[in-house]
């Protein structure tokens, strides 16, 4: 079995741009050892220099001379000797001469030994650029194999070096990513999971940022990471800028980037391969000519990210995330819109508890009524106090209806519930699964019966976290005509209510209020002073907890352990066992509700995480084992 650097899918990158001196080959290498040595320090598995730069890029005419690549093949052979014991799969950027034509070429080297050499395919010929007065392209290669220190190796611009462990990297050179079809397409549907390019791209107004969305780009089309180091300021004479910039992307994610200096970061290739999987829609086809070379990394220290975000959900920038949440906010209403139209039904009904869930499924159905110029009093907002109503939540509930102008309706389920249990036998001081079960689906009768009186649909308002736990009653709250919530997690809700609550003056007290309330069902009885008892988090585990799990299960499929890792350094403040007991629940819970995901009634789907069984999750309902 292959050893490899990484434990949890990850490898530790970085891209280096230091200050090239121009022709000093020699110098240049020195300056590489000592970059090669802070990287060793930090663990490094793979690091990337700039283009041509045991040279310079900016050599000129100087590369017509055979000295230049003479001492370039030297100074290679100083950094492979100093690479001894590193652990480290260095990229270094080299002129190399071949059946009398000279390659832009970037190197590959492990422990003193050379793994293969890419040459440049694209070769700049306008504006600032004229390499093709130098170089010509990888197409004019006329081997497979050169010889580097008086080795034999690869040499090919389809190089792939296979480190195991599904990390692959493959190589473009600067230009390579600026032309309509790059090479890392290729590669990339040839399996290479990373792209690395060697660059010496100089700057002007604009380019910095044109780059950077190049890199990000690129990294998400190809599900892969991108390791982009550009030429420095050593390389800034007559008439050109070099900022030596240096960038890492993940997955269509900026993980690191900065100037004249070495950025490191966490490449998730789980992730990356996760993706492919999923999202399969490309070609992928054998491409021919692949050159794949085996380069083992030796277990270093285990790879993991140092930071993890508590909320994968909910954007961190404030701005950022007061626009995902009117965003979500619309496309909740476009739905309930369309449905109305396509039905021909200008009425609704919905249950009002004065929690976080219906308080959001009000918002949504007063702006779907408000677009189509339908009277708010066509909405039927119905409360149902029960055996564990709190006169707070029944008087936010309250305030909540008359504020948005609907019509409000109150049906006191306590006594049916009564006269219910004892046609079953069921005691009254019992308080199981069927006691609460019995007012959840006395509910979900009145709001279905009501419904048929005002010819108006059911609109549900659970949210995607309590449907992933299953926690929610079959055929009670579990249903309804039309789920507006279903692709909402419950960490987001309050945001997106706290959202609103910022631009509706009228609303915003009562909004804020019930975004502090504890999550409940309130099926059970208050305490003695008429406060909630029943505390949902309290019986399952943190609801920010299980977001958290949700978004890597589902969207990155990440093994248990993984998640677990994660968890434990995002959530630092909480017991490593409160975390680990969690997440053994939402096991156990995802994989034993599925039989209530595979007959949910329609509902928006928001994000990249869906539960819908007719689109983003078909799974068994009878499964064994996650």
């Amino acid at each position: 079995m292959k050893q490899t650097v990484t434990n949890y899918g990850y490898i530790k990158a970085a891209a280096s741009s230091f200050p090239v001196t121009l022709g000093d080959t020699e110098r240049n290498a020195q300056a590489m050892i000592a970059e090669m040595e802070k990287a060793a320090a930090n663990h490094v598995n793979l690091l990337v220099f700039p283009e041509l730069c045991i040279t310079g890029y900016t050599c000129a005419d100087m590369f017509l001379r055979n000295e230049l690549y003479v001492n370039a093949e030297k100074a290679l052979e100083t950094i492979a000797k100093a690479s001894v014991g590193k652990n480290i799969l260095l990229c270094v950027g080299m002129p190399i001469e071949d059946h009398g034509k000279l390659f832009n070429c970037a190197v590959y080297i492990l422990n003193g030994k050379i793994i293969g050499a890419v040459p440049k395919t694209y070769i700049p010929n306008y504006g600032e650029f004229y390499e093709k007065r130098w170089f010509v392209s990888a197409t004019c290669r006329t081997t497979d194999q050169i010889t580097l220190l008086g080795e034999v190796v690869p040499f090919s611009e389809k190089l792939i070096v296979n480190c195991g462990n599904n990390i692959a990297i493959a190589t473009e050179i600067c230009e390579d990513l600026w032309v309509d079809s790059p090479p890392s397409g290729l590669l990339s549907r040839a399996g290479a999971t990373v792209i690395v390019n060697p660059s010496a791209s100089n700057d002007v107004i604009g380019k910095r940022e044109y780059r950077r969305n190049l890199v990000t780009m690129q990294s998400g089309r190809c599900r892969a990471g991108y390791i982009y180091a550009s030429s420095g300021v050593g390389e800034s004479s007559t008439d050109l800028v070099f900022s030596g910039h240096c960038l890492i992307a993940d997955n269509g994610h900026l993980v690191a980037e900065d100037n004249d200096t070495m950025v490191t970061g966490i490449i998730d290739i789980e992730r990356c391969v996760n993706d492919r999987r999923k999202f399969n829609s490309d070609v992928w086809e054998n491409c021919p000519d692949i050159v794949e070379v085996e380069a083992i990394l030796p277990v270093i220290s285990p790879v993991k990210p140092e930071k993890v975000d508590r909320y994968p959900f909910v954007p961190s920038d404030n701005l950022e995330l007061s626009n995902r949440c009117y965003d979500i906010l619309n496309l909740q209403t476009r739905g309930l819109v369309q449905r109305l139209r396509a039905t021909h039904i200008e009425n609704v009904v919905l249950g009002i508890s004065g929690g976080l869930d219906s308080t959001l499924a009000l918002i949504v159905c007063c702006r779907a009524f408000d677009q189509l110029g339908i009277s708010r009093k066509q909405i039927h907002a119905i409360t149902m106090p029960g055996f564990g109503t709190s006169k707070k939540t029944k008087g936010i509930a309250d305030d909540l209806m008359n504020l948005f102008g609907v019509s409000a309706k109150e049906v006191d389920i306590t006594e049916s519930c009564k006269l219910h249990m004892k046609e079953l036998g069921h005691p009254l001081d019992v308080y199981d699964i069927a006691y609460e079960n019995i007012q959840a689906r006395e509910r979900t009768q009145i709001l279905f019966d009501y419904s048929n009186m005002v010819n108006a649909l059911v609109i549900g308002t659970g949210d995607m976290s309590e449907l992933a736990l299953g926690w929610c009653t079959y055929n009670g709250d579990h249903m309804s005509n039309y789920g507006v919530n279903v692709g909402v997690p419950k960490t987001l809700v309050k945001y997106i209510i706290k959202a609103f609550a910022l631009q509706n003056e009228e609303v915003k007290k009562v909004l804020l209020d019930i975004c502090d309330l504890p999550i409940s069902p309130e099926l059970l009885p208050t305490d003695e002073k008429g406060n909630i008892a029943q505390k949902t988090e309290d019986t399952i585990g943190k609801y920010d907890l299980h977001d958290f799990f949700l978004y890597h299960f589902l969207r990155n499929g990440f093994s248990y352990e993984k998640i677990l890792m994660l968890a434990e350094i995002a959530f630092d403040t909480i017991a490593p066992e409160e975390i680990k007991k969690t997440l053994d629940i939402f096991y156990h819970r995802f994989r034993t509700q599925q039989f209530k995901r595979s007959c949910i009634p329609d509902g928006v789907k928001i994000g990249t995480v869906a539960l819908s069984p007719r689109g983003d999750l078909r799974m068994p309902s009878d499964l064994c084992k996650l």
